[in-house]
């Protein structure tokens, strides 16, 4: 692997080996620091907004999951 910085990006070299799925999640991962590294959030106002995605997540899709 090789790390090249310039003055306006990072360019990073890997084989041609490198598994791609791996590869994805790491891209995923970047993309996601990048996205939110402007953002100022406590970890509390992270967890009540994940609390209420479930919830309103298994509304929507418990029938799926749980036959009557």
């Amino acid at each position: 692997m090789l790390i090249e910085r310039t003055a306006k990006e990072v360019i990073i070299r890997l084989p041609i080996t490198v598994d791609t799925e791996d590869l994805q999640d790491f891209l995923d991962y970047a993309r996601y620091k990048e996205l939110t590294s402007g953002f100022k959030v406590s970890q509390k106002e992270v967890n009540s907004l994940t609390e209420k995605i479930n919830k309103d997540w298994w509304k929507k899709n418990r029938s799926r999951f749980i036959k009557k």
